[in-house]
């Protein structure tokens, strides 16, 4: 009785169906990369979240006190420098906190020295006071190109995220993750004033 070999596959149909996968993995990587700084924007949102409160919970503090040192940034001098130092002094975050907090892909900030402020960050901190409306933007990615009438388009090689999308936070305290065709003129339409920034904020 003959046996009969089950066939092997021949040289040429090995490269086709490499050929296929590799076809569909370069068809699904757009989709899989989107996804991924979907999750990471979104990691953002949520450290922009513990910063609002730290804040938050200093400028009561400040109101209850009367210590001038603490209060929202426009509040304490308006600098990056102030507000940070003072998160980390009034003990709301420990150092190591704030520069996770403040840390994103392409941009990880190391913690500061005491009474220092973070030599970089993945955001933008704006001089929000304790009489800004609900509306103005707290912070916003770094990659957010801010001016007096409206955002810029992020550009590619800009960080955190590059042309992906960035994030917003408010005052109020609600945030959200905007693609970056959502700048321009109708950018202050979507989330209120952002006047007043933060001089001498560190950048990647």
């Amino acid at each position: 009785m003959k046996l009969h070999r089950p066939s092997a596959f021949t040289l040429i149909e090995l490269l086709v169906v490499i050929s296929i996968i590799g076809i569909l993995a370069a068809l699904s990587l757009p989709a899989i990369t989107g996804a991924l700084a979907r999750g990471q924007m979104t990691q953002t949102l949520s450290n922009s979240k513990q910063l609002h409160l730290a804040t938050t919970q200093m400028a009561l503090d400040a109101t209850t006190t009367g210590d001038t040192n603490l209060g929202w940034p426009g509040d304490i001098g308006g600098t990056f420098g102030a507000w940070a130092t003072n998160l980390v002094g009034g003990n709301y975050l420990t150092a190591n906190d704030l520069a996770k907090l403040l840390s994103a892909p392409g941009v990880v900030v190391s913690a500061p020295a005491a009474g220092a402020a973070p030599l970089k960050s993945a955001l933008l901190v704006y001089a929000v006071t304790e009489n800004s409306e609900g509306n103005t933007v707290f912070l916003s990615t770094a990659n957010f190109t801010n001016s007096a009438t409206g955002g810029a388009p992020p550009i590619a090689s800009s960080k955190p995220y590059g042309n992906k999308g960035f994030v917003i936070f408010h005052r109020a305290g609600d945030g959200a993750i905007l693609q970056p065709r959502q700048t321009g003129s109708s950018y202050t339409n979507i989330i209120g004033a952002f006047t007043n920034v933060v001089t001498g904020q560190p950048t990647p």
